[in-house]
């Protein structure tokens, strides 16, 4: 879901300036410590492939117009999980960005509510996985259970980010 020109205005607009720049610069911050973790070459590997993937959902998939926002199918749950939280978050933001540039430049004002909703949704899967999903446990050991509860909780933040905004 992305909010629609028009609909949030002043302190709202203002305040989503202050989130978006808190939630990129947590992505910042997740991402160095990636880059020490893996090197710097497979955070761009990923990062470019999250881009790609959540750029093709957004401009390919089907997105239907709801209330005061759009539904896009973007597959946030599976980008955590196959990438990792600091290139998801990096693909969400970079996706959304060129999806502004190049096809919907009406939508950059909204930009830092669109990156708030989507990273701050990211970073709250990412503290639930940690507590149902063991450390290091390979993608295809994840339960259907465990997915169906990051799912949720994925919707479920992003959908409390549009009622708020």
């Amino acid at each position: 879901m992305h909010i629609e020109a028009g609909v949030v205005n002043g302190v709202k607009m203002l305040l989503s300036y202050g989130t978006g720049v808190a939630v990129i610069g947590t992505g910042l911050k997740l991402s160095w410590d990636n880059i020490k973790e893996n090197g710097s070459v497979s955070f761009v590997i990923k990062t470019v492939l999250s881009t790609v993937i959540v750029f093709s959902c957004f401009e390919i998939l089907p997105h239907y117009p709801v209330g005061v926002s759009e539904v896009h199918l973007i597959l946030g749950t599976t980008i955590f999980l196959m990438f990792g939280i600091a290139p998801a978050m990096f693909g969400l933001a970079l996706g959304l960005l060129v999806q502004g540039v190049f096809f919907a430049p009406f939508d950059l004002p909204q930009y830092g509510i669109n990156v708030t909703t989507l990273l701050a949704s990211m970073l709250l899967l990412n503290v639930v996985a940690k507590r149902i999903i063991p450390k290091d446990a390979p993608y295809k050991d994840i339960t259907s259970s465990q997915l169906l509860k990051l799912s949720l909780i994925w919707e479920g933040s992003i959908v409390s980010w549009v009622a708020f905004w």
